[in-house]
Protein backbone atom coordinates (compact mmCIF):
# COMPACT_ATOMS: atom_id res chain seq x y z
CA UNK A 1 0.00 0.00 0.00
CA UNK A 2 1.38 3.73 -0.84
CA UNK A 3 2.30 5.48 1.73
CA UNK A 4 0.16 9.23 1.88
CA UNK A 5 2.19 12.31 2.36
CA UNK A 6 1.74 15.31 3.27
CA UNK A 7 3.92 18.14 2.45
CA UNK A 8 4.86 21.56 5.14
CA UNK A 9 2.95 24.02 2.42
CA UNK A 10 -0.41 22.55 2.77
CA UNK A 11 -0.22 23.20 6.61
CA UNK A 12 0.66 26.57 5.38
CA UNK A 13 -2.19 27.16 3.00
CA UNK A 14 -4.75 25.55 6.03
CA UNK A 15 -7.14 28.05 7.18
CA UNK A 16 -6.02 28.00 10.89
CA UNK A 17 -9.38 29.44 11.85
CA UNK A 18 -11.97 28.52 9.90
CA UNK A 19 -14.76 29.38 11.87
CA UNK A 20 -14.18 33.29 12.21
CA UNK A 21 -14.34 32.54 16.01
CA UNK A 22 -12.49 35.25 18.27
CA UNK A 23 -9.46 33.30 19.72
CA UNK A 24 -9.81 36.22 23.18
CA UNK A 25 -13.58 34.16 23.87
CA UNK A 26 -15.00 37.30 23.73
CA UNK A 27 -18.12 37.84 21.34
CA UNK A 28 -17.22 39.73 18.16
CA UNK A 29 -17.55 43.34 18.21
CA UNK A 30 -18.90 44.18 14.75
CA UNK A 31 -19.82 47.85 14.08
CA UNK A 32 -23.34 46.87 13.08
CA UNK A 33 -23.72 44.45 16.53
CA UNK A 34 -22.83 47.11 18.43
CA UNK A 35 -25.45 49.40 16.61
CA UNK A 36 -27.76 47.26 17.55
CA UNK A 37 -26.84 46.36 21.49
CA UNK A 38 -30.07 47.12 23.84
CA UNK A 39 -29.13 50.30 26.35
CA UNK A 40 -28.20 49.21 29.66
CA UNK A 41 -30.85 50.44 32.12
CA UNK A 42 -31.20 50.24 35.93
CA UNK A 43 -34.22 47.90 36.88
CA UNK A 44 -36.89 50.54 38.09
CA UNK A 45 -37.04 50.93 41.54
CA UNK A 46 -34.51 48.17 42.56
CA UNK A 47 -31.12 49.57 44.47
CA UNK A 48 -28.88 46.65 44.04
CA UNK A 49 -28.51 43.80 41.12
CA UNK A 50 -26.27 41.47 42.12
CA UNK A 51 -25.68 37.93 39.58
CA UNK A 52 -24.93 34.93 41.06
CA UNK A 53 -23.43 32.69 38.47
CA UNK A 54 -21.58 29.11 38.36
CA UNK A 55 -21.40 28.85 34.49
CA UNK A 56 -21.62 25.14 35.62
CA UNK A 57 -24.50 23.13 36.74
CA UNK A 58 -25.01 20.93 39.70
CA UNK A 59 -22.63 23.34 42.46
CA UNK A 60 -25.36 24.33 44.14
CA UNK A 61 -25.97 27.81 42.87
CA UNK A 62 -29.60 28.05 42.80
CA UNK A 63 -29.53 26.98 46.80
CA UNK A 64 -26.74 29.67 47.44
CA UNK A 65 -28.91 32.53 45.75
CA UNK A 66 -32.31 31.04 47.10
CA UNK A 67 -30.39 31.53 50.67
CA UNK A 68 -28.66 34.83 49.95
CA UNK A 69 -31.62 36.88 49.14
CA UNK A 70 -33.44 35.05 52.11
CA UNK A 71 -30.42 36.37 54.59
CA UNK A 72 -30.88 39.73 52.97
CA UNK A 73 -34.69 39.51 54.24
CA UNK A 74 -33.93 38.21 57.51
CA UNK A 75 -31.14 41.48 58.16
CA UNK A 76 -34.05 43.75 57.11
CA UNK A 77 -33.43 44.50 53.61
CA UNK A 78 -36.26 44.52 50.68
CA UNK A 79 -35.01 41.08 48.81
CA UNK A 80 -36.61 39.80 45.63
CA UNK A 81 -35.02 37.13 43.18
CA UNK A 82 -35.23 36.67 39.66
CA UNK A 83 -35.22 33.22 38.46
CA UNK A 84 -33.46 33.86 34.65
CA UNK A 85 -33.22 29.94 33.70
CA UNK A 86 -35.97 29.69 31.57
CA UNK A 87 -34.97 26.09 31.12
CA UNK A 88 -34.45 24.67 34.93
CA UNK A 89 -35.76 27.10 36.92
CA UNK A 90 -35.44 26.62 40.70
CA UNK A 91 -37.13 29.33 42.72
CA UNK A 92 -40.43 28.06 42.56
CA UNK A 93 -39.03 25.39 44.54
CA UNK A 94 -36.63 26.40 46.75
CA UNK A 95 -39.61 28.65 48.34
CA UNK A 96 -42.32 26.44 47.80
CA UNK A 97 -44.34 28.68 45.85
CA UNK A 98 -46.67 27.84 42.61
CA UNK A 99 -49.46 29.29 40.39
CA UNK A 100 -49.16 31.90 37.80
CA UNK A 101 -48.71 35.42 38.69
CA UNK A 102 -50.99 38.18 38.61
CA UNK A 103 -51.14 41.53 36.31
CA UNK A 104 -51.19 45.30 37.82
CA UNK A 105 -52.77 47.88 36.63
CA UNK A 106 -49.73 48.87 34.33
CA UNK A 107 -49.25 45.26 33.22
CA UNK A 108 -46.83 44.06 34.86
CA UNK A 109 -46.28 40.65 36.26
CA UNK A 110 -46.35 40.95 40.20
CA UNK A 111 -43.72 38.81 42.19
CA UNK A 112 -44.70 35.82 44.35
CA UNK A 113 -43.86 36.20 47.80
CA UNK A 114 -42.55 33.82 50.75
CA UNK A 115 -40.24 33.88 53.74
CA UNK A 116 -40.44 37.66 53.29
CA UNK A 117 -38.59 37.16 49.59
CA UNK A 118 -40.39 38.29 46.38
CA UNK A 119 -39.62 36.07 43.70
CA UNK A 120 -40.12 35.94 39.64
CA UNK A 121 -39.29 32.62 37.33
CA UNK A 122 -40.30 31.60 34.32
CA UNK A 123 -41.66 28.04 36.56
CA UNK A 124 -44.48 29.99 37.45
CA UNK A 125 -45.42 30.73 33.70
CA UNK A 126 -45.23 27.25 32.64
CA UNK A 127 -46.35 23.94 33.68
CA UNK A 128 -44.66 22.52 36.44
CA UNK A 129 -43.80 19.52 34.19
CA UNK A 130 -44.29 20.77 30.93
CA UNK A 131 -40.76 21.09 29.63
CA UNK A 132 -39.85 24.68 27.65
CA UNK A 133 -39.51 23.35 24.02
CA UNK A 134 -38.35 26.98 22.64
CA UNK A 135 -35.97 28.22 20.02
CA UNK A 136 -33.61 31.16 20.86
CA UNK A 137 -35.85 34.01 19.62
CA UNK A 138 -38.52 32.87 21.89
CA UNK A 139 -36.10 32.36 25.06
CA UNK A 140 -34.62 36.07 24.61
CA UNK A 141 -38.42 37.16 24.51
CA UNK A 142 -39.50 35.77 27.95
CA UNK A 143 -35.77 37.09 30.01
CA UNK A 144 -36.52 40.24 28.49
CA UNK A 145 -40.03 39.66 30.20
CA UNK A 146 -38.82 38.55 33.41
CA UNK A 147 -36.08 41.52 33.02
CA UNK A 148 -38.41 44.26 32.35
CA UNK A 149 -41.87 43.67 32.91
CA UNK A 150 -41.96 43.05 36.62
CA UNK A 151 -43.34 45.18 39.32
CA UNK A 152 -40.76 45.08 42.45
CA UNK A 153 -42.61 47.54 44.16
CA UNK A 154 -39.88 48.66 45.35
CA UNK A 155 -36.46 46.95 46.62
CA UNK A 156 -33.08 47.77 48.00
CA UNK A 157 -31.67 44.37 46.34
CA UNK A 158 -32.18 42.16 43.66
CA UNK A 159 -30.64 38.61 43.09
CA UNK A 160 -30.20 36.74 39.87
CA UNK A 161 -30.15 33.46 39.58
CA UNK A 162 -28.28 32.67 36.82
CA UNK A 163 -28.53 29.44 34.33
CA UNK A 164 -25.06 27.26 33.61
CA UNK A 165 -22.74 28.68 30.85
CA UNK A 166 -21.64 31.69 29.26
CA UNK A 167 -23.73 32.33 26.28
CA UNK A 168 -27.26 34.24 25.50
CA UNK A 169 -28.67 34.66 28.51
CA UNK A 170 -25.67 35.87 30.41
CA UNK A 171 -25.24 38.13 27.95
CA UNK A 172 -28.44 39.57 27.69
CA UNK A 173 -28.73 40.09 31.03
CA UNK A 174 -25.15 41.75 31.18
CA UNK A 175 -26.07 44.10 28.06
CA UNK A 176 -29.33 45.20 29.13
CA UNK A 177 -29.54 45.79 33.04
CA UNK A 178 -27.03 47.52 35.04
CA UNK A 179 -25.37 45.12 37.57
CA UNK A 180 -23.77 46.42 40.63
CA UNK A 181 -21.56 43.10 40.88
CA UNK A 182 -21.45 39.19 40.24
CA UNK A 183 -20.48 36.45 42.57
CA UNK A 184 -19.33 33.26 41.07
CA UNK A 185 -19.86 29.98 43.02
CA UNK A 186 -17.52 26.77 42.77
CA UNK A 187 -17.25 23.65 44.39
CA UNK A 188 -13.00 22.95 45.19
CA UNK A 189 -12.80 20.37 42.59
CA UNK A 190 -11.21 21.19 39.84
CA UNK A 191 -13.14 20.29 37.01
CA UNK A 192 -15.87 23.05 38.26
CA UNK A 193 -13.34 25.13 38.74
CA UNK A 194 -12.49 25.54 35.71
CA UNK A 195 -15.79 26.26 34.23
CA UNK A 196 -16.32 28.89 37.39
CA UNK A 197 -13.34 30.66 36.13
CA UNK A 198 -14.67 30.86 32.55
CA UNK A 199 -18.08 33.07 34.78
CA UNK A 200 -15.02 34.89 36.22
CA UNK A 201 -13.37 36.06 32.63
CA UNK A 202 -16.72 36.83 31.17
CA UNK A 203 -18.22 39.31 33.91
CA UNK A 204 -14.72 41.02 33.37
CA UNK A 205 -15.11 41.15 29.22
CA UNK A 206 -18.44 42.71 30.07
CA UNK A 207 -17.12 44.93 32.76
CA UNK A 208 -19.52 43.86 35.42
CA UNK A 209 -17.46 44.07 38.67
CA UNK A 210 -16.63 40.69 40.63
CA UNK A 211 -17.50 40.61 44.21
CA UNK A 212 -16.26 37.53 44.64
CA UNK A 213 -16.11 33.96 44.98
CA UNK A 214 -17.90 31.26 47.39
CA UNK A 215 -16.81 27.79 47.66
CA UNK A 216 -19.60 25.69 48.25
CA UNK A 217 -19.50 21.88 49.70
CA UNK A 218 -15.74 22.38 51.24
CA UNK A 219 -16.14 19.86 54.05
CA UNK A 220 -18.46 17.36 54.99
CA UNK A 221 -18.75 16.90 59.02
CA UNK A 222 -19.88 13.42 60.01
CA UNK A 223 -22.58 13.72 62.47
CA UNK A 224 -22.18 10.49 64.61
CA UNK A 225 -18.26 11.46 64.70
CA UNK A 226 -17.58 14.36 64.17
CA UNK A 227 -15.07 13.71 61.41
CA UNK A 228 -14.22 16.14 58.60
CA UNK A 229 -13.91 14.79 55.26
CA UNK A 230 -13.38 17.22 52.17
CA UNK A 231 -14.83 15.28 49.25
CA UNK A 232 -14.57 17.39 46.56
CA UNK A 233 -10.92 18.68 47.62
CA UNK A 234 -10.04 20.35 50.18
CA UNK A 235 -9.25 24.80 49.10
CA UNK A 236 -9.61 25.18 45.22
CA UNK A 237 -11.20 27.98 45.46
CA UNK A 238 -9.12 29.30 47.90
CA UNK A 239 -6.02 28.73 45.94
CA UNK A 240 -7.95 30.34 42.92
CA UNK A 241 -8.90 33.41 44.55
CA UNK A 242 -5.43 34.11 46.08
CA UNK A 243 -3.92 33.81 42.01
CA UNK A 244 -6.25 35.63 40.77
CA UNK A 245 -6.78 38.65 43.51
CA UNK A 246 -10.43 37.55 43.81
CA UNK A 247 -11.66 37.53 47.32
CA UNK A 248 -13.80 34.36 49.34
CA UNK A 249 -16.55 35.56 50.20
CA UNK A 250 -18.15 32.30 51.87
CA UNK A 251 -17.29 28.87 52.31
CA UNK A 252 -20.79 26.83 52.83
CA UNK A 253 -20.14 23.08 54.23
CA UNK A 254 -21.08 20.07 52.77
CA UNK A 255 -23.92 19.08 54.42
CA UNK A 256 -27.36 17.09 53.68
CA UNK A 257 -29.43 18.75 55.54
CA UNK A 258 -28.97 22.13 53.20
CA UNK A 259 -30.34 19.30 50.15
CA UNK A 260 -33.19 18.26 52.73
CA UNK A 261 -33.94 22.02 53.07
CA UNK A 262 -34.02 22.85 49.74
CA UNK A 263 -36.20 19.80 48.60
CA UNK A 264 -38.62 21.07 51.06
CA UNK A 265 -39.32 24.47 50.02
CA UNK A 266 -37.46 26.30 52.83
CA UNK A 267 -34.13 27.90 53.02
CA UNK A 268 -31.86 27.17 55.02
CA UNK A 269 -31.90 30.25 56.99
CA UNK A 270 -35.88 29.76 57.49
CA UNK A 271 -35.63 26.27 58.67
CA UNK A 272 -32.84 26.20 60.88
CA UNK A 273 -31.53 30.14 61.25
CA UNK A 274 -29.23 29.21 64.01
CA UNK A 275 -27.32 26.27 62.83
CA UNK A 276 -23.70 26.79 61.28
CA UNK A 277 -24.81 26.35 57.97
CA UNK A 278 -27.23 29.04 58.28
CA UNK A 279 -24.52 31.13 59.91
CA UNK A 280 -22.18 30.74 56.70
CA UNK A 281 -24.53 32.02 54.31
CA UNK A 282 -25.56 35.02 56.93
CA UNK A 283 -21.75 35.56 57.10
CA UNK A 284 -21.79 35.48 52.71
CA UNK A 285 -24.70 38.12 52.62
CA UNK A 286 -22.96 40.29 55.12
CA UNK A 287 -19.37 40.24 53.15
CA UNK A 288 -21.34 41.31 49.67
CA UNK A 289 -23.42 44.10 51.83
CA UNK A 290 -20.42 45.26 53.10
CA UNK A 291 -18.39 44.98 49.66
CA UNK A 292 -21.43 47.31 47.90
CA UNK A 293 -21.75 49.73 51.03
CA UNK A 294 -25.92 49.57 51.50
Amino acid sequence: MQRRCFSPLSRLRSHENPLGLPRSGAPPQLPRMQRSLPQQRRIPNVNKVIAVSSAKGGVGKSTIAANLATSFARQGLRSGILDTDIFGPSIPTLFNLSGEPRLSAANQLLPLSNYGVKTMSMGYLVGEDAPVVWRGLMVMKALQQLLHEVEWGGLDVLVLDLPPGTGDTQLTITQQIKLDGAIVISTPQDIALRDAMKGVNMFRKVTVPVLGMVQNMSVFVCPHCSQRTHIFGFDGVIKKCQEHRIELLGDIPLDAKICDDADNGMPTVVADPNSERAKAFHHLAKNIRDGLEF
